[in-house]
């Protein structure tokens, strides 16, 4: 089902790919619409339980697109560093494929909107918790799913 990787000499294990997954500031949801036309978006997330979560407003593309399509691709970079003299760049890359699930459950909505203030603020949970609680009713949280995920790096 999923296209083996072409550069078997850049492959990282799944635990180096977790770890990837895991620490990287942002990544690139790539999903569908009812055309097939392709639309990435980068955006906050947070990698909990297999699963990614995110938020949005109540209304958009990439939600419309996740009702017609949910099957997702969703892409992380971590560390980079240019290299002039090689041409090249090091890197370090994770690609999760999956399928993204709108959440109506207010437990689990919470759940993702927490994870997400425990990676990037975590020195602020106690006004999260307020922040989550203002903003509740106006925010949608989805769910990946993740069905398969590779890594890849390249070193200096």
């Amino acid at each position: 089902m999923y296209r083996e990787m072409r550069r078997k000499d850049r492959q990282v294990t799944q635990e180096e790919a977790l770890k990837i997954l895991k620490k990287a500031e942002y990544g690139i949801l790539a999903t569908s619409d009812e055309q097939n036309l392709p639309y990435g978006v980068p955006l906050s997330y947070a990698y909990e339980d297999h699963c990614i979560y995110f938020h949005c407003a109540a209304i958009g593309q990439k939600l419309d697109n996740i009702k017609v399509n949910p099957k997702v691709s969703f892409c992380v970079v971590g560390d980079t560093k240019v290299i002039p003299e090689e041409f090249g760049t090091a890197f370090e890359s994770v690609i999760v494929f999956g399928t993204a699930e709108i959440i109506h459950d207010n437990e689990e909505k919470a759940k993702g909107l927490r994870a997400l203030v425990d990676k990037y603020s975590p020195d602020f949970k106690a006004a999260g918790e307020e922040y989550i609680k203002k903003d509740f009713a106006l925010t949608s949280v989805v769910r990946i799913n993740v069905e398969h995920y590779t890594g890849k790096q390249r070193d200096k």
